[in-house]
């Protein structure tokens, strides 16, 4: 190991208290030194506000004002308290307790136990989802996976928000929450998940902060032990603390003041659990003679990815709106945001992962690379895309879309309805595919419109509708696909995504991303309905998509590509529009845009390889250009079906097609569908052939304008297909993009 490795993975203590200071910029020194009193950090994204407490801490030990053992540092994930002990112990402040909120609870929970109640503690459950269901079945009634998932989620709301089953329906009414089942319901689950619990003598997650606030509002003298024990406090996010954690930490100071907290409420994004930023923004009515301090030097991203994030605070509104904080970035100039738009959410998809390959090809590490999305249920579209161009992927917070349980069962039902349907006149020949797969899904819980709410029977449905979308895609493509071939076109793909993911491009819905970072991140998706989100109905709500648009935005430190789609499949009505939170700050968009209608433009892409649909510039500027409708070459007509937009022309015109170089075109698929395993459609559809027969291009550029013809593909077959036009055999393997 040579010397300046061991100094990187082993900084030297600094030797002294004042050293310890080297390094921090003057509003880091001044939060660093400020060890008296209330101190509340306004800490913005990428601001340094872990360096700036942990050097606090450290400085305070160091010094001699602060006692290691006195001091207790809370924070929300067991990843972030070890990376603060790791700090603290790099800086010499060994001794210090740095915790989430319901590890330190419990430490004080199992040790006071004995004393306050009296034998051992009760043993905690890891999970309340068998609880609920066992409550429900007391109750009465079934509840399914996605509602049993709900259903606890409200009962944690409910506890973390101090609300008892009896005030239920009016706290969540009063909280504008879309409760998953009837609130008086509930209710009744709520309390009898309570007195399950009290008759098997188990505690759940929350009763560890409930039972801790229990025993110190009620025993002043253990209440006064802990308050010896930890003097000094330092709360780190403390925009996400619930009512609850915010009673546990005054019951911990008592009448004191030695509280420094540390927050930012405009990255709020966990509002649905309890989470409010009301107490950082109160902490000044709180503590009156609080010291305050900003950071806002952004050491995270370049200069133009900060300009992005603060152009969509300034648009907010609200309380936490009024108290943002206008970053300014400390890095080099890097390149502009680039803006994508797409035809349809495949192509979105194969362009991401285009321009994935080419970073990646010119250096920079997969691991360095990030796709956000809103919802778990868009990742598929990725997953594929990712896969057919040989990129590894890890996906983040949530299962791959084909090993979800919901995906897993209702690809068992389409198997089985594939294997037995003969004798079920629902699913015999007169019945188109799509149709088929709806009505095998409803059994599995889909329905033709969406559940009210966010939880998660809302992502079973969505992964659910995945499925219908993806069939309804598949039948324009293969109008005489069967119910057999639909599920080994999804065995076909779930096989292609269980490729090794080390070191991977990383997958992750927004949420799951917070406190992250990495060099290049795509916001993909980001469209009216899905950003904001189609549930989020309230002024709240909708600010609170903002907010979680903010924070994927500031996870960039140097590219940033954000994108969307005009429809949601191929040959799909463009009606689709840019999310609002983009108008004023993508180019050509102005801060007031009427939404609701369809969108008028055609495609940019800037910044990215390949293109988006119908571009154009003026200038280097992009030109927006007005979509027109595909019309028929032979009869005029406009064109609505998939089918029929891909060969240009209405099913019963008559064809020009060059029926041998149809049938040349045809043994030629057979061949490359053979070399890579695949099926026949996955190099050109039936359709595509046709399209390509009838027009017969002589280049590039005019086969590139046949649908079906992706980039891809054309990088890939375009030599030898280009070559069989012209009467030619095909030479080699084609070009592999």
């Amino acid at each position: 190991m040579t010397a300046a490795t061991h100094s990187t993975l082993f900084p030297r203590v600094p030797d002294t208290a004042d050293a310890v200071l080297d390094g921090l910029d003057p509003e880091q020194r001044e939060v660093a030194t400020a060890l008296h009193g209330p101190v509340c950090v306004l800490a913005g994204a990428g601001t340094g506000k872990t360096r700036a407490i942990t050097h606090r801490i450290a400085y305070g030990v160091r010094a001699g004002i602060l006692q290691p053992s006195s001091v207790l540092a809370v924070t929300f994930t067991a990843r972030a308290a070890g990376e603060m002990r790791g700090r603290l112990r790099q800086l010499g402040a060994v001794g210090v307790q740095a915790r989430t909120f319901h590890s330190a609870a419990l430490r004080q929970l199992q040790y006071f136990w004995p004393k306050a109640v009296g034998g051992s503690l009760p043993r905690l459950v890891d999970r309340k989802i068998p609880l609920v269901a066992d409550a429900a079945a007391a109750y009465g009634i079934r509840l399914d996976r996605g509602e049993l998932r709900d259903v606890t989620a409200e009962i944690e709301w409910s506890k973390v928000t101090r609300t008892v089953p009896a005030d239920y329906a009016a706290a969540a009414a009063k909280a504008g929450r879309e409760a998953p089942r009837d609130p008086f319901e509930i209710a009744q689950l709520y309390a009898t998940y309570e007195n399950l619990k009290r008759e098997r003598a188990v505690i759940d997650f929350e009763d560890v902060l409930l039972l801790t606030v229990g025993i110190l509002q009620d025993r002043h003298d253990i209440a006064d032990q802990v308050r010896s024990q930890y003097q000094h406090f330092v709360v780190d996010e403390y925009q996400d603390v619930s009512p609850l954690q915010q009673r546990l930490l005054e019951l911990w100071l008592g009448d004191r003041d030695s509280l420094c907290v540390v927050g930012d409420a405009s990255q709020t994004i966990y509002s649905f659990t309890g989470a409010t930023p009301d107490h950082l923004l109160d902490f000044r009515v709180r503590h009156p003679g609080a010291t305050v301090v900003k950071l806002v030097r952004d050491y995270r991203s370049t200069p133009q990815v900060v300009h992005l994030a603060n152009g969509l605070l300034a648009q907010a509104r609200g309380r936490a709106a009024d108290h943002r904080l206008e970053l300014v970035s400390q890095r080099a100039a890097g390149p502009e945001p680039a803006y994508a738009e797409y035809a349809d959410e495949p192509a979105e998809a194969e362009g991401a992962a285009r321009r994935i390959r080419d970073l990646i090809g010119s250096g920079v590490p997969a691991s360095e690379i990030a796709v956000l999305f809103r919802t778990n249920a868009q990742s598929e579209n990725y997953e594929q895309a990712l896969a057919d161009v040989g990129v590894p992927y890890q996906l983040r917070g949530a299962e791959r879309f084909f090993d979800r349980p919901e995906v897993r069962k209702a690809g068992t039902a389409l198997r089985a309805a594939a294997r037995f349907g003969g004798n079920d006149v629902r699913l015999d020949d007169t019945v188109d595919l799509p149709s088929q797969v709806r009505d095998v899904l409803s059994g599995e819980g889909w329905t033709s419109e969406p559940p009210a709410g966010s939880g998660a029977v809302r992502e079973r449905w969505e992964s659910l509708a995945a499925l219908v979308h993806l069939a309804q895609d598949f039948a324009a493509v293969r109008p005489e696909a069967t119910l057999a071939d639909l599920v080994a076109e999804l065995d076909e793909r779930a096989g292609a995504q269980h490729a090794p993911t080390v070191q991977g491009v990383t997958l992750a819905s927004l949420h799951s991303a917070k406190g992250l970072e990495w060099d290049v991140v795509f916001l993909v998706g980001v469209s009216e309905g899905m950003m904001p989100i189609t549930y989020a109905k309230t002024d709240e709500q909708i600010e609170e998509e903002r907010r979680l648009l903010y924070v994927g935005v500031t996870r960039a430190r140097e590219h940033l590509c954000v994108s969307w789609s005009l429809s949601r499949s191929p040959g799909g009505r463009p009606t689709r529009v840019p999310s609002r939170f983009l108008d004023g700050l993508r180019p050509g968009s102005t801060a007031t845009v009427t939404r609701g209608g369809p969108a008028a433009s055609g495609g940019i892409e800037r910044g990215l390889t390949g293109t988006g649909t119908g571009t154009g510039t003026v200038g280097g500027v992009p030109r927006r250009t007005r979509r027109t409708p595909a019309r028929c070459r032979v009869c005029g007509r406009a064109l609505s079906e998939a089918g029929e937009m891909k060969l240009m022309r209405c099913e019963d015109c008559p064809s020009e097609m060059d029926e041998g170089l149809y049938e040349r075109l045809r043994d030629w698929r057979a061949v490359q569908a053979e070399r890579s395993g695949q099926p026949d459609f996955c190099v050109f559809t039936d359709r595509t052939l046709m399209a390509i027969a009838e027009a017969v291009p002589e280049s590039a550029a005019e086969l590139a304008r046949i649908p079906g013809v992706i980039s891809r593909k054309l990088n890939r077959y375009g030599t030898e297909v280009l070559a069989i036009c012209a009467g030619q055999d095909p030479d080699g393997d084609g070009l592999e993009a």
